[in-house]
């Protein structure tokens, strides 16, 4: 595997990310982000809203629309489709470019001009290509998901993120365009040490600071999904400025496990750029957004509160 590091700005210009950066960072300027202090008196939802970024508690957060995400899941809005096929996973684990910090998460950019590697059939009509891959995640262990189920946080969330490359050229045109986009979400919950993340935790410590990056690969990151490919699907937006309606979100119902060490290398990464006053990267999730008229379909049939997860 390659391990490159280098710094620079100038490829989060062409990055979705760069006008996020650039909210993110004034957001930073006049806030301070301050672990949480637990409380066993206070709910951990509240909590997980008292501890939100910056970034979400300015305009920034309310761009109107219908279809806006993450949402909580709750089973009385989930309905079975049983037209629902499963859904194809087909990755190049060549594709996979380098690592970055963004100055909101880390991301994993792949090479989308290969034909055939991506993601088609479930709720898509077309072929998807991968484009990058990311997490959001807490300051503690009681929240950093963005999706919820039933008021459920989990710790982290993982989104795979692909364009539709049958309808657009190319993915910038995907992300303001309708059924633009299809993003996998998948939980992660504490448990036993997950071998295939460890590759990526490994080259944290060299992104550590906004705007670094490092050659990565070979990766094939279908091994972060679960074993399990039930799912929960719902038409919705970004959860990062543009925050445009263009996605098909696929939710996957069961989460992968990853160890307490793992998840905590993730809160060693900073917001901040070198040299720059250090702010730690954590709780970098949107607020939850209402799920309005809109469907969500499962793939599974259940009943309420048993996704044995």
């Amino acid at each position: 595997m390659l391990r490159t590091p280098m710094l620079g700005r100038n490829h989060a210009k062409t990055s979705g990310f760069s006008i996020l950066a650039k909210q993110v960072w004034g957001a930073l300027r006049s806030h301070r982000l301050r672990p949480e202090r637990l409380c066993s008196q206070v709910p951990c939802a509240q909590r997980r809203n008292n501890a939100l970024h910056p970034l979400w508690k300015g305009p920034a957060s309310k761009p109107g629309g219908s279809r806006q995400s993450p949402i909580n899941i709750r089973w009385r809005d989930s309905v079975y489709d049983p037209g629902l096929p499963p859904l194809r996973v087909s990755y190049d684990a060549a594709a996979c470019r380098y690592a970055w910090n963004t100055g909101y998460l880390f991301q994993v950019e792949f090479d989308d001009a290969i034909e055939g590697a991506g993601i088609s059939g479930g709720p898509l009509e077309n072929h998807y290509r991968l484009k990058q891959f990311h997490f959001h995640w807490g300051a503690v262990n009681e929240w950093g998901s963005e999706h919820t189920v039933e008021d459920r946080v989990y710790p982290a969330e993982l989104h795979l993120v692909h364009w539709n490359a049958v309808k657009y050229p190319n993915y910038k045109e995907a992300v303001m365009g309708e059924n633009g986009l299809a993003v996998i979400g998948v939980f992660l919950k504490l448990g036993s040490h997950h071998e295939a993340l460890q590759t990526l935790v490994d080259v944290l410590p060299e992104i550590k600071h906004k705007d670094a990056r490092v050659a990565l690969g070979p990766f094939e990151p279908s091994c972060l999904l679960p074993t399990c490919r039930d799912y929960w699907t719902y038409p919705g937006s970004l959860t990062t400025p543009p925050l445009t309606e263009s996605v098909t979100w696929i939710i996957q119902k069961k989460p992968i496990e990853v160890a307490a060490n793992q998840l905590a290398a993730f809160r060693t990464l900073l917001f901040t750029a070198l040299g720059e006053e250090e702010k730690t990267m954590v709780n970098n999730y949107r607020p939850l957004q209402p799920l309005m008229n809109r469907k969500l379909r499962a793939s599974f049939q259940a009943t309420e509160g048993g996704t044995g997860s």
